[in-house]
């Protein structure tokens, strides 16, 4: 059956159609008068026409962003009149009639074309579906989709099998707090909605299934910021009868691939360099390092180990070589000025002059032998800068951030790349100071490399995991790990991290009982969706690439959530709002 609202859509109306007739629908863009003539643009997912009618009235009383269908014969324009700047530039429609489908007869709250440019956020994501009326905004969602698109064709190539696992299931401690939902015929007991199909997934393994994909839906009550939202999604996927390096295998094709496909700028081939987690954080201050940018994190601490300069005694140190520096006294000072924002009490800073000597106030308080060392280790030249970094807790964290800052205000980063790392051998517990003991890491399910004979025998702080991110230009794309599958290897893990074997039975139920069942080696990974998208299209925030995404405060503007209960519904589920 005919469509009765168009034929063809408005962005692909073009020199083949002159002379026929045409039905375009969708929202007018514009409308302005010339003389005698009305010019129309019409806009609809594919593009923009424009509309020409010598008949003063038929636009009459039609206001923009209305919804309307027009019947009209396509005509070329003339040499003078094209518009290369239009997909349908050669051409116009002459229009004989409109029908208005739909009124807009409110104020726009924004410029459609604008709204990016001139409206907030809040704004934005208040009147969402109008936004997505942007051109720009609309692109991103259609490019989400195509993305998407091949993911599920690349991972049907690799023999991977889709299975969508549940979305009300129970809490886990999963490194973030979960959306919790009180159960209706269940007094006192509680659902959450996934940080992650972990558990599903690892006992898909134990199922018998080699290969499993979804695209998952992941939720976390956690802050909202530019990289991380209330609501996301990842390529989650699990390989039975594998090592990191299979995984590793598997990654590289989804990145490479994807990133190939859909850019052209470079991007970095397989293999991927890998990075043990000690060496990113030493050389650049992240476990997540941007390789676009050349500095290096140098460690000083042991060529200080005599110093008698007080800031300098019982701290980290580190160095950031950086040569030929052209700024002036004034960039310096604004670089001092960074690091105090960031937490630092100083900076310090030491010039290598033509003559190869060392000017900054901290030469005074070096040794003969210090300026050496520096010299030889390293590898100091004429018109080197070197910025030095102290201080007894977050040395690491400073320096990354400085070296950050360094390459932005230098220029040195390559926009015009996708560099690829993996970051290896995390540690598998760290220090919570504030409840003083010994959290996971990562992630809990991982298996701890020397399996059982580590954990009973290595000090607890050298245990390394089989857990790897994948990292792209300063963003992490994905964590995984090689799984625990063993019960032994379990309790030990969680008897370390202060949990007994009761509580692993109690919590872990499902997991506890399916390893004693034959389950086999397995690893696997989840690549975020949301940050694939965004790093592709140049964005900078998340929200950008989500249909209805929620502001940074976590509310849904748009639907007005979080929203109040009926009393009745609280008594249904058993539950009373306390102050």
């Amino acid at each position: 059956m005919e469509n009765i609202y168009r034929n063809v859509y408005s962005g692909e109306v073009d020199e083949t159609y002159a002379g026929k007739e045409v039905r375009v629908a969708g929202w007018i863009n514009s409308i302005r008068k010339l003389g005698g003539l009305t010019f129309v643009t019409l806009r609809d997912e594919k593009g923009i026409v424009q509309i020409i009618t010598e008949d003063a009235d038929m636009f009459k009383g039609i206001t923009r962003e209305s919804t309307v269908t027009i019947t009209g014969t396509v005509r070329l324009r003339t040499e003078d009149m094209i518009n290369p700047n239009m997909k349908t530039g050669k051409i116009e429609i002459l229009a004989s009639s409109v029908e208005v489908l739909g009124e807009c007869a409110s104020i726009l709250p924004f410029e459609i074309n604008r709204s990016r440019e001139e409206a907030s956020e809040e704004t934005r994501l208040k009147y969402r579906y109008l936004d997505l009326r942007n051109p720009k905004v609309h692109d991103n969602m259609v490019f989400r989709f195509k993305v998407i698109d091949y993911i599920r064709s690349l991972m049907k190539s690799m023999d991977f099998t889709e299975i969508s696992t549940p979305i009300i299931t129970t809490s886990s401690p999963e490194g973030a707090r979960d959306f919790i939902i009180p159960s209706r015929k269940y007094k006192g007991k509680f659902y959450a909605l996934p940080q992650a199909p972990q558990i599903y997934k690892q006992l898909l393994m134990v199922s018998g299934f080699n290969k499993y994909f979804q695209i998952a839906p992941c939720f976390r009550d956690e802050d909202c910021r530019a990289d991380r939202t209330l609501e996301f999604y990842q390529l989650d996927f699990e390989m039975s009868f594998v090592t990191e390096e299979d995984v590793y295998k598997v990654g590289e094709k989804i990145f490479y691939d994807v990133f190939s496909n859909f850019t052209d700028k470079y991007v970095s081939p397989a293999p991927f360099r890998r990075i043990p987690y000690s060496e990113a954080m030493l050389k650049y201050g992240s476990d997540k390092p941007d390789l676009r940018n050349p500095l290096i994190i140098s460690e000083l601490t042991n060529i200080f180990k005599n110093t008698t300069f007080t800031p300098f005694i019982g701290s980290t140190i580190r160095g950031i070589k950086v040569s030929n520096i052209e700024k002036s006294n004034s960039w310096y000072k604004k670089i001092e000025e960074y690091a105090k924002e960031i937490g630092l009490s100083g900076l310090a800073y030491l010039k290598v002059t033509e003559e190869n000597t060392l000017k900054g106030s901290l030469d005074k308080y070096l040794t003969d032998e210090e300026r050496s060392e520096l010299f030889t280790s390293l590898e100091l030249k004429a018109n080197d800068t070197l910025f030095i970094i102290s201080d007894k807790k977050k040395c690491e964290k400073y320096a990354g951030l400085l070296r950050t800052k360094l390459g932005e205000e230098l220029d040195l980063i390559d926009k015009d790349r996708y560099e690829f790392c993996i970051v290896n051998d995390f540690p598998f517990y760290e220090w919570n100071e504030e409840d003083n003991k010994w959290d996971f890491g990562h992630n809990p399910f991982s298996m701890p490399q020397g399996g059982l004979d580590a954990l009973n025998n290595e000090p607890i702080e050298s245990i390394l995991a089989y857990q790897y991110d994948f990292v792209c230009n300063g963003c992490e794309m994905a964590s995984g790990a090689v799984r625990n599958h063993s019960i032994e290897i379990m309790k030990k893990a969680f008897l370390l991290a202060g949990y007994d074997e009761e509580v692993v039975k109690t919590k872990f139920k499902s997991l506890y009982t399916a390893f004693q069942y034959g389950a086999p080696p397995h690893a696997g990974m989840a690549p975020g969706i949301d940050r694939i998208i965004m790093l592709l299209t140049g964005e900078e925030n998340l929200r950008e690439v989500q249909i209805f995404p929620p502001n940074v405060s976590g509310q849904d503007l748009l639907m007005g959530g979080p929203t109040e209960v009926t009393e009745a519904q609280l008594r249904e589920t058993h539950l009373k709002i306390r102050d």
